[in-house]
């Protein structure tokens, strides 16, 4: 019994890690770099600073990934995000889900 307690425990933790690097991989593969960096700012903010921001918002996964599909300003300074609409609204969920796990 513990061995398949152990063994859920592990898939899990594999499963979660795998989750979370396809996730960084998506990041990495869409045009957020051109903008964004993991710890520091460049045009927009970083995703540490977004996802510090938005901890503890119940609405925050779906206002920001509706934001990476439709653009958006005035959150972060004057210079506007610009729409995304080539990223799917499952890949932009993913994306969010990665920023906010940055914390």
């Amino acid at each position: 019994m513990r061995i398949a307690i152990v063994a859920g425990v592990a898939a899990g933790l594999w499963l979660a890690a795998t989750s979370a690097q396809a996730d960084a991989d998506l990041f990495r593969k869409s045009n957020c770099l051109a903008c964004h960096a993991v710890d520091q700012k460049r045009l927009g903010p970083s995703l540490k600073e977004i996802a510090t921001k938005y901890a503890g918002d119940a609405s925050a996964p779906d206002m920001l990934a509706k934001k990476i599909r439709e653009g958006g300003s005035g959150n972060w300074g004057q210079l506007p995000m610009p729409p995304q609409p080539q990223v799917s609204e499952a890949d932009a969920k993913a994306l969010v889900s990665y920023i906010l796990s940055l914390k």
